[in-house]
């Protein structure tokens, strides 16, 4: 089962078009906020899609809970911007609302750096912001990530805006 996860946009409609484009028959799509975009869009037909602290639009809601399934693999995705779970100071609140949502993946933006690792079972995935990346990656020009799940494993890649795989950048970890 494949999924796709993109954050932090800010106003870029057209970068979330050529991803959906790009990717055109995965398992699920999830858009991790700021998008400053109103939540009647109809790209959020595709994306699971949470506010961020950028987003004006309450449609969207803070945080989604979302159960996948496909080729008999089932994961549970919480989805969240971050912001009101103290991302930028450490991911200890983050792994504790991953725990009470029994996730297996947790989804994430808000610090426009990526970044995943693996807590109490659960993968934790930043995407990076697509439009406005920031820390040691920066210069990759956006990153959104592709997660391939087994009933044993769990891969993370990380593409750049314009769909290049970065290869040094894949994680892969045991689903415990």
């Amino acid at each position: 089962m494949k999924l796709l996860a993109v954050s932090d946009t800010h106003g870029d409609r057209a970068i979330l078009s050529t991803i959906l484009a790009r990717h055109p028959a995965l398992a699920g799509y999830f858009y991790a906020g700021d998008s400053e975009l109103p939540a009647s869009d109809d790209l959020f037909t595709r994306f699971a899609a949470v506010r961020g602290n950028m987003d004006a639009d309450s449609g969207f809601p803070l945080t989604r809970t979302v159960p996948v399934a496909a080729a008999a693999v089932t994961a549970t995705v919480f989805l969240t911007h971050g912001h009101r779970y103290g991302v930028n100071f450490g991911l200890g609140e983050l792994i504790a609302a991953g725990s009470e949502a029994h996730a297996d993946l947790v989804i994430f933006g808000h610090t426009h750096q990526l970044g995943v690792e693996q807590h109490a079972g659960m993968v934790l995935l930043n995407p990076g912001s697509i439009s406005q990346p920031r820390g040691e990656f920066a210069c990759l020009g956006g990153t959104y990530a592709i997660v391939t799940l087994t009933a044993t494993l769990v891969q993370v890649e990380f593409l750049t805006r314009d769909g290049q795989l970065v290869p040094s950048l894949t994680r892969k970890f045991s689903r415990q």
